[in-house]
């Protein structure tokens, strides 16, 4: 797959508000597909494993069997490269222009 349509995948997958939840309850342990219903018992598994479904495929998750339980693991490489690629480059430009602002406030 190109880095272009991975990056596609990473922001589509992270448009969605229930789905940055669902990374946000894998930030500090693993958790199995039930655990992640019970985290959001306002929807239905179907849609939980939806939403788990447009993370794997984003490779913002890395799913694993153990006997009858799918232990789901968070993968935060992708939304790094994204922060190198897009985030970083803007946010120094943008602190340029402000030590600039700086710099003619002062003179």
């Amino acid at each position: 797959m190109s880095s272009r349509s991975q990056d596609d995948n990473v922001f589509k997958a992270l448009a969605h508000p229930r789905r940055r939840e669902m990374l946000d309850q894998l930030k500090d342990a693993p958790k199995t597909t039930g655990m992640l219903c019970e985290a959001f018992p306002d929807i239905d598994r179907c849609t939980v494993m939806l939403h788990l479904k447009v993370l794997e495929e984003a490779d913002l998750i890395v799913a694993r069997r153990d006997g009858r339980e799918r232990w789901n693991h968070l993968n935060a490489l992708p939304i790094k490269q994204i922060h190198d690629r897009w985030i970083s480059q803007y946010a120094g430009h943008a602190l340029s222009i402000i030590d600039r602002l700086k710099s003619d406030l002062e003179a």
